[in-house]
């Protein structure tokens, strides 16, 4: 709603619960239990279009409560095997009662701990209990694999890709069930702000989000909408949220405010209030894995690739430090745009090295599973040693069919781009994993390794990680650093915190280049 005078925003800010003015453009924003009080003050001076009419009449009627927790448990059945023989694990056993007990939670699991089938085994108790919808909302990519566990537990769910995600759900009721949850971390994003709309839904029974990184990039701001979509009480505030986790403050730029709110503060503090509704657990603790090892390769150039390597990057900073002179750089954009061009440098002049790593390894019996953030080294990577790519050019119908032959032993090499292969697919027949570069996300590097490191696998895991000059020491500093933000919150113990942003870091080596 837009208020035209200061009567009006003075009625508005004594509404409880409050809401959020967004700008002259989107009005204000209130939750829908503030209607009733909204409709006594203001009504007659707004008119409610229907969509808000209907909410407004269904929240003024909710549903019947749900059965209870032990009565949803019994109906999970979750000590008989599967119909297709499959017994469920001891940790996906309890991952479902726990679910069971919250109509807004977080599965939070590692990646390689079957949250598809944990989640599946409680939304059978839920529809078994009552009439309602089973909705997951996943990337198309994971559409089939969505179906052939649900096939396994005899559920018909109702798939849904991000892109395409409706505006209302049933009146009958809905379970939403959010595969790769961390794809809503941005407010600005409009997948997000759809996605909370139907959190928001009256006729919403439950929404359970699955992410194994819920904080990817190692920033309470990216928390923020998964517990906002949940409900948590501690984010029904979203400026409070920031000035309190986010180091939230206004900022001089360009001769305008802007809000800033990317910092981490209070992190003990956030790990204490999230936990009742965010479960994180370790593949090393439940299972007892093969180990994981990183092995970090140091490259080194000949004198004539070295020689065009300092060419190319002294190009790129020069450029970088035109720009600070000139006062035309943006610390929080440039910085991603400098460091992305010298991590697409580096890794072309990699390629000899991470070919014959793979041939080595191909040659001692090894199935290799290699990531880049770049989609035309992996292509140069196929024309010499061939094997499969699997990257967002294939359509989302035929990645699947990709992973089916690398897994059937068709071919023992494949080649993948962080976005499409470190989401949701099991690469388990590889043990050997070789990340050309490191995305500057700890969650994906994580996403990507524990593709392969997970049930199923035969032996330990070894992943190479290739490193070649500036852009890796930038970024391999940058995924520690953040990873430790993440321990701080999501780890099994307190630890302290040194922060290291990424303008700060890329400042500090481009003096040292």
């Amino acid at each position: 709603m837009h208020p035209f005078d200061a009567v009006t925003q003075a009625q508005i800010r004594r509404i409880r619960p409050r809401g959020v003015w967004r700008g002259a453009k989107r009005g204000w924003e209130f939750p829908l239990a503030a209607a009733k009080e909204l409709q006594a003050q203001l009504g007659p001076r707004f008119p409610v279009r229907d969509d808000l009419a209907r909410w407004m009449a269904w929240h003024q009627h909710p549903m019947p409560p749900l059965p209870s927790h032990r009565q949803l448990v019994a109906l999970a059945d979750l000590d008989q095997a599967l119909p297709d023989g499959r017994q469920p694990l001891p940790h996906q056993r309890s991952g479902a009662r726990w679910l069971l007990a919250r109509r807004g939670a977080v599965l939070a699991d590692e990646m390689g701990l079957g949250k598809t089938l944990t989640v599946l085994l409680a939304a059978r108790a839920m529809q078994r209990a009552l009439p309602l919808e089973l909705v997951v909302v996943a990337p198309v990519g994971l559409h089939d694999h969505w179906r052939r566990e649900a096939d396994a537990l005899g559920l018909s769910p109702t798939l849904l890709s991000w892109a395409r995600l409706p505006d209302d759900l049933p009146e009958a009721g809905t379970l939403l069930v959010v595969d790769e949850a961390h794809f809503g971390q941005s407010m600005q994003a409009q997948r997000t702000q759809a996605l909370l709309r139907l959190a928001r839904h009256p006729r919403l029974r439950a929404i359970w989000l699955l992410t194994g990184t819920p904080m990817k990039n190692g920033r309470p701001d990216q928390l923020y909408p998964l517990l906002a979509a949940i409900d948590h009480p501690i984010a029904r505030d979203q400026r409070q949220f920031e000035e309190r986790y986010c180091q939230g403050h206004w900022r001089e730029q360009a001769g305008q405010r802007r809000w800033q709110a990317g910092g981490a503060s209070q992190l003990e503090e956030l790990r204490r209030f999230t936990r009742p509704l965010v479960l994180h657990r370790r593949k090393q603790r439940l299972l007892g894995l093969p180990p994981k090892e990183r092995r970090f390769e140091p490259l080194q150039l000949e004198d004539a690739e070295a020689r065009g390597m300092d060419h190319r990057l002294a190009q790129v900073i020069e450029e970088y430090r035109r720009r600070v002179r000139a006062g035309s750089v943006r610390s929080d954009a440039e910085s991603f745009a400098v460091l992305t061009a010298l991590r697409r440098i580096a890794a072309e002049f990699k390629l000899p090295a991470a070919a014959s790593l793979v041939e080595t390894l191909r040659r001692q019996g090894q199935a290799v599973v290699l990531f880049s953030s770049f989609v035309e080294p992996l292509h140069l990577l196929q024309q010499r040693l061939g094997g499969v790519v699997l990257s967002g050019r294939l359509r989302p119908e035929d990645r699947q069919g990709v992973v089916d032959r690398f897994q059937a032993g068709e071919t023992d090499l494949l080649l993948s781009t962080y976005g499409t292969g470190g989401l949701g697919f099991t690469l388990h027949r590889a043990r050997r994993v070789v990340l050309l570069e490191r995305p500057w996300t700890p969650g994906a590097v994580d996403q990507a390794e524990d593709r392969c490191h997970r049930l199923g696998m035969d032996g330990g895991l070894i992943s190479y990680w290739l490193q070649l000059g500036l852009a890796d020491q930038l970024v391999d500093s940058l995924v520690a650093s953040k990873a430790r933000q993440i321990e701080i919150l999501l780890g099994p113990r307190s630890l302290t915190l040194e922060r290291q942003p990424l303008p700060a870091l890329l400042r500090r080596c481009l003096q040292d280049a």
